[in-house]
């Protein structure tokens, strides 16, 4: 008689899933941006920034902030984002543990664009490894799960 009462365990993410959680997280992503932008030109009195200038720059620099505050704040303090917790993804350290430290954090953040930008090279890479890590996951020490689905809620008794 088995008397095991295990658990579903998380399973690592394939592509597909990751890949459908970044398409959700641009939407959050693009109002924030709105936003900036937004704010850029009331600093500016309704006057847009040229491109190429030292104030595109800065624009480009505060969408940038804006998209690591937005990501790194989501992965630290629960370890998903928007578009994560419709898909059931969780970012955890490669040794299970959900306290990712800052720093690596931020090269994840850095390191993705790299993994998209070489011909979506880093995140194929994820077909190959045993444990679905992309080129962020190996670069941060950090591996993206896919959670069990919630159990049914028994009645009461």
């Amino acid at each position: 008689m088995d008397t095991s009462t295990s658990a579903p365990t998380a399973t690592p993410a394939a592509l597909p899933y990751r890949l459908l959680a970044i398409v959700y997280d641009l939407l959050p992503l693009l109002a924030l941006w709105f936003a900036v932008a937004a704010i850029a030109l009331l600093v500016r009195g309704g006057v847009p920034v040229t491109p190429n200038s030292p104030a595109a720059f800065v624009e480009f620099a505060c969408m940038l902030l804006v998209a690591f505050a937005y990501l790194c704040i989501s992965w630290r303090r629960g370890g998903q984002t928007l578009g994560m917790r419709a898909w059931r993804l969780r970012l955890l350290r490669a040794d299970g543990r959900t306290d990712i430290p800052w720093a690596s954090l931020a090269l994840r953040y850095a390191v993705a664009p790299l993994s998209l930008g070489a011909f979506g090279l880093g995140f194929l890479w994820s077909m190959i490894d045993a444990e679905r890590r992309t080129w962020h996951d190996l670069a941060s020490g950090t591996v993206m799960v896919r959670m069990p689905k919630p159990g049914k809620i028994k009645p009461a008794a």
